[in-house]
């Protein structure tokens, strides 16, 4: 029998090609797919803004959903990276108790971490902040990272970051105010990418969800930095969630967007390169 999401599937058929759908489907059915056009028409919607200015018909849209809050917004008028700072209750219980802070069974707080050589003294004993934005914004807490390789570390850094970016995108946000903050922000992550040698997930995955909703103006120096950084994968998904987009805009886009363009794509070549030298030489030692 016709079970409740294949009707709604098949109405969707039926919504764009009618032709193809020709049994008769129930008036009333359980809403199963919103908002199936929401990029598109956040992508018209943000070129309408531009174009034609502030207009009270359109709602801001991000990736398909409508009206999207930013829960920092609400509470915070600016994109701001969080300063590093341990769990508070453990501040509270090494005061109760008196600790040494340099004892190999306690957790040295990342606040009073200022010096290399204070990092290699308590690199046995030092806790990741609460906050793992503040990351981004310390040599010394990068070094660490580098060093420790804990899945958990990357895990909630990719939580955190991809969820920023998706708020704050100014391109997927109509009539974004905050443009210099975001450029700001995205050109943090990109000396953390520099630094590390390596590329972020969340920032690949945020990259390939919208480019192709980017008009090549918006923050177009510090999105093809971030490009440069796009870890090395099958040649399939690098066509048609990189190359593709940008060809578009690069067709259609004047002499200097289609040299950064170049620039950007050699940068990430040497950085594949550079990356594919360093593993195998890794092999050799093993």
């Amino acid at each position: 029998g016709m079970q409740p999401h294949l009707q709604a599937l098949l109405s969707l058929y039926k919504l764009f090609c009618p032709e193809q759908v020709t049994i008769t489907l129930p008036g009333k059915m359980k809403t199963y797919f919103k908002n199936s056009e929401g990029p598109w028409k956040a992508a018209i919607n943000a070129v309408r803004q531009r174009n034609q200015g502030p207009s009270p018909v359109f709602q801001a849209l991000l990736l398909g959903t409508s009206q999207p809050q930013s829960r920092k917004r609400k509470w915070n008028a600016q994109l701001i990276i969080p300063a590093s700072s341990t769990n508070t209750n453990n501040l509270e219980d090494r005061e109760k108790n008196r600790v040494d802070l340099y004892s190999t069974n306690k957790s040295f707080p990342v606040e009073q971490l200022r010096t290399f050589p204070q990092l290699l003294q308590n690199i046995h004993c030092l806790e990741f902040p609460s906050q793992m934005g503040s990351v981004l914004t310390s040599p010394l807490l990068l070094h660490y990272m580098n060093c420790v390789r804990d899945e958990s570390i990357y895990l909630r850094l990719y939580y955190w970051m991809g969820q920023m970016l998706q708020e704050e995108c100014t391109w997927c946000v109509v009539d974004n105010p905050c443009e210099e903050e975001f450029k700001n922000f995205l050109e943090t992550v990109y000396k953390a990418e520099c630094f590390l040698q390596e590329g972020f997930s969340a920032c690949e995955e945020f990259l390939y969800k919208t480019l192709p909703l980017w008009d090549g103006c918006c923050c177009r120096s510090e999105v093809l930095r971030l490009v440069s950084w796009i870890p090395l994968s099958s040649f399939s998904d690098i066509k048609s969630h990189l190359y593709d987009p940008l060809a578009q805009l690069f067709f259609t886009s004047s002499i200097y967007f289609k040299c950064s363009v170049l620039e950007s794509l050699k940068e990430l070549l040497q950085n594949w390169l550079n990356c594919s030298v360093i593993h195998m030489d890794s092999e050799a030692y093993s």
